[in-house]
């Protein structure tokens, strides 16, 4: 990788450090969130640097280019966020679910205990 486009994925991970603690700062993103943002970005220049250990890593896994390692390596951590995040989604469905269930019982219970006007 040559230097330009080595610096250019480490202004990229810095822009997206920066833009995570913009948003954390905002409340618009959970700090759970952020830190697989963060370490993302991180892992972004953790591999820019360590260019050579990719090569190696390609070698032994018998696949002929370190971009193909780091593209199958960028899937699997999509396929973790994606996992991650369905995981919290399931949860907040079950927790609508409950409070809905808990308002419909006291909007029932108000109906059923008030006398009709008439």
């Amino acid at each position: 990788m040559s230097g330009l486009a080595q610096a250019a994925v480490i202004v990229i991970a810095l822009g997206a450090v920066a833009g995570v603690v913009v948003l954390v700062r905002r409340r618009r993103l959970k700090e759970r969130y952020a830190v697989i943002w963060l370490a993302v970005a991180f892992g972004m220049v953790a591999l820019v640097i360590a260019r050579p250990w990719l090569d190696s890593i390609s070698i032994a896994l018998g696949i002929q280019s370190g971009t193909t390692t780091l593209f199958l390596l960028a899937t699997l951590v999509i396929l973790g966020i994606l996992l991650q995040l369905s995981v919290s989604l399931s949860a907040m469905e079950e927790k609508v679910r409950d409070i809905a269930e808990a308002v419909a019982l006291a909007d029932s219970a108000e109906t059923i205990g008030e006398p009709d006007e008439g």
